[in-house]
């Protein structure tokens, strides 16, 4: 309440001065009878000079009913009146659009007015004041006719304070658009940081995750060849020394070289790609052969070089494909690997599983279900080995993202076959001419 007090003030103060000029000028009025009408006149002009900032359009309003009443009840004009300078620059400074135009169409309206009032005589008492003989003398310096004197007077009183108020109306217009766009000009370039930070913060996420799937392809297979082959071992006779030096000696080859691999995992820039292994393709099919499964593989095409990038993924999903035989799929079983280069590269690697107990039921244990759609065939249920899943690039996902970074496609299902029931993953990876 205090503060709306406060933001009246000036206007409350405006009010008061223009009405202690009017009733001042009511009391020097010759005629008693008059000084009723002349004080609602007062009244009336202080009101609309208050109003002129906080209601411009009421006080317009005002100024036109007071002209009105004294034009039909013949009431002498009073030179307080000149306050219409206040609300003629408040319409213009404060008020409305239409107010805006009002208040610019009142301004000839206005003179026509004061002409009515001069055919009826109604301006004569007030251009008698002594106060307006100076300036009516000098009027008559430019001219002899009454109307030249209403015309200047009506320039003075309203146009030039009404053009005032528009060129502080602009300015301010002004001020604020430039306002307006240094604030938009600040939350475009805050909405530029910001996206910025999201660009930077998703590539590193991006980069995080291609980590961690880099370290979980190297690090799962090279343990589960190393793990097999510790199995393996404790079934060779303690008699058979060679054969136990054997597997000692590809158990530390494959450690050393998952050291290896993930020291260069790990020391690769994020606009780089980490390269496959030495031997490429043939390496794994070795080593995993190397650590007593019995593999069959078989290459049909003509084997073309890849892109590091292509050659990179290839040789990762492979990687993962033999990882998950080697620990899903039955020891004595069978690992098939095939590779097709006709128009692209079609990797395949198929193993035996062992039987669940009731085949048309879930199976128990830790083998959840995951529903994968064929690309030749309607939708199946494969069974698939428990593995973690905190994030996505590990196991299938992990070769789902890789081959569909690359425009590939992955393809992964159970079948029940006369030998038993098998599991094979198929991935499709689009062929582009190696880089020179």
């Amino acid at each position: 309440m205090t503060q709306d007090w406060r933001r009246w003030a000036p206007d409350l103060a405006v009010g008061l001065v223009v009405l202690l000029a009017g009733l001042i000028e009511v009391m020097d009025a010759d005629s008693y009878a008059s000084r009723g009408p002349l004080t609602l006149v007062a009244l009336g002009t202080a009101a609309a000079a208050g109003l002129s900032r906080h209601a411009p359009g009421v006080a317009l309003g005002v100024i036109w009913g007071i002209c009105g009443i004294q034009l039909l009840g013949g009431i002498d004009l009073m030179i307080v009146q000149v306050a219409v300078a206040v609300v003629a620059f408040g319409t213009a400074r404060w008020g409305s659009v239409p107010t805006l135009w009002l208040s610019a169409l009142s301004i000839p309206a206005a003179g026509l007015l004061v002409l009515a009032l001069l055919a009826i005589d109604q301006l004569s008492a007030l251009l008698e004041a002594p106060a307006l003989t100076s300036l009516a003398e000098r009027v008559y310096s430019y001219g002899d006719t009454w109307q030249l004197t209403v015309a200047l007077i009506g320039i003075g009183v309203l146009g030039v304070p009404w053009l005032a108020g528009l060129a502080l109306r602009f300015m301010s217009r002004a001020k604020r658009s430039e306002i307006s766009q240094v604030a938009a000009e600040q939350d475009a370039a805050q909405a530029q940081r910001e996206s910025e930070e999201a660009l930077e913060i998703a590539r590193l996420q991006e980069e995080q995750a291609r980590l961690a799937r880099d370290v979980h392809d190297v690090v799962g297979h090279s343990l589960a060849v190393i793990l097999a082959q510790a199995e393996s071992a404790q079934y060779r006779q303690d008699s058979d020394a060679a054969a136990l030096k054997e597997t000692l000696a590809t158990i530390a080859t494959s450690a050393r070289g998952s050291l290896r691999d993930v020291r260069q995992v790990l020391s690769t820039t994020a606009t780089a790609t980490a390269a496959a292994g030495p031997g490429g393709l043939d390496s794994l099919v070795e080593g995993v052969r190397g650590s007593g499964h019995r593999v069959v593989s078989s290459e049909e095409g003509a084997p073309r070089p890849l892109p590091p990038e292509l050659e990179t993924v290839a040789f990762r999903v492979l990687q993962e494909m033999l990882t998950n035989a080697i620990r899903h799929g039955r020891r004595d079983g069978v690992v098939h690997v095939e590779r097709h280069w006709e128009g692209e590269l079609r990797i395949e690697v198929r193993n035996e599983v062992e039987p669940t107990a009731d085949a048309g039921a879930e199976p128990t244990g830790d083998v959840p279900t995951m529903p994968i759609r064929a690309l030749d065939e309607e939708p199946l249920t494969v069974w698939l080995p428990e593995e973690p899943r905190p994030s996505a690039g590990r196991g299938l996902e992990g070769m789902r993202r890789r081959v569909e970074a690359v425009g590939g496609r992955l393809d992964v299902r159970r079948r029940q076959e006369e030998s038993g029931p098998t599991f094979t993953v198929t991935a499709w990876i689009p062929l582009r001419a190696g880089e020179s």
